[in-house]
């Protein structure tokens, strides 16, 4: 999808309000790269430059649930107040501090009721903040948030995170955390985020060896290709497959699933592409 000028009026929507059910949720994720602000190579990798591309992208089409990685905190401002006054997010700084890099959980807080959430690292202290153990070179997190949709009444835990891009066995030891964290809640789970991890991998095998299945996959309607979503700037492609994946529990229907490729004149808003699936929670998981 590609947009002439830099307007929301003009932006297309991931899924036509045709195709939704009233109970249906929109849940994205997306990598939206943090901020670099010298010179860069690609210059649309600037964030003056793409900030306003990634404002304009979501105030135009804001999911009900977004999950994003990379976010600094000013980029987390940014991205609230471009999903509209309604919206909150949960999650900070990956540091011990709380600082950096972060991957926070945006949510409508009109359709959905946040109930529970925390931030744990991906190691073995995940309660110790800014804690590592499986060789990444920095601190990993996973954000975990509890809602209650006030459209269906089901409740619906959802788990964002980043895995790290250096080191394999930090990957794996992550998504079996993952995986771990996901069994222990009952109802409706989502499990989403930038894996750095392709199609056939040990990280998504051991994610998707329990009850979690690729929200993709089991989707019954496909709008997109399944492009690469590592774009790098690039035109679409297929080449490597998907690093960003969405995991739903066997019991939750994923509607439609797609790609996001949209662009403003011409450029994306981010070297990653959204993930975006639309949920059918049911009532009686209320």
């Amino acid at each position: 999808m590609t947009v002439s000028t830099g307007t929301a009026a003009a932006m297309p929507r991931m899924f036509g309000l045709d195709e939704m059910h009233p109970d249906d949720l929109h849940v994205a994720t997306w990598n939206i790269r943090r901020r670099i602000d010298g010179p860069t190579w690609p210059p649309n990798d600037r964030w003056s430059v793409r900030g306003r591309r990634l404002a304009t992208v979501l105030h135009a089409d804001p999911p009900a649930i977004l999950g994003t990685q990379e976010a600094m905190p000013d980029q987390a401002d940014l991205v609230r107040a471009s999903l509209g006054t309604t919206y909150r997010f949960i999650g900070h700084g990956r540091g011990a501090d709380g600082r950096g890099e972060g991957c926070p959980i945006f949510f409508d807080s009109e359709r959905l009721e946040l109930t529970d959430y925390e931030q744990l690292a991906l190691s073995e202290t995940p309660e110790v903040a800014g804690s590592m153990s499986w060789g990444n070179p920095v601190p990993r997190v996973v954000v975990r948030a509890a809602f209650r949709d006030r459209v269906t009444g089901s409740d619906l835990t959802v788990l964002n995170t980043h895995l790290d891009v250096f080191s394999a066995r930090s990957r794996l030891r992550s998504a079996w955390l993952l995986h771990d964290l996901a069994a222990e809640t009952t109802g409706p789970v989502v499990v989403m985020g930038d894996m750095n991890a392709g199609p056939g991998s040990a990280p998504l095998a051991a994610l998707f060896s329990g009850d979690l299945v690729d929200a993709w996959h089991t989707a019954r309607v496909r709008t997109t290709p399944l492009w690469d979503t590592y774009g790098g700037y690039h035109p679409p492609r297929v080449r490597k497959g998907p690093i960003d994946w969405i995991a739903v529990d066997r019991r939750t229907r994923v509607m439609r699933a797609a790609v996001d490729t949209r662009t403003i004149d011409g450029a994306a808003p981010s070297d990653h592409l959204g993930m975006h699936i639309l949920l059918r929670l049911s009532r009686e998981q209320s």
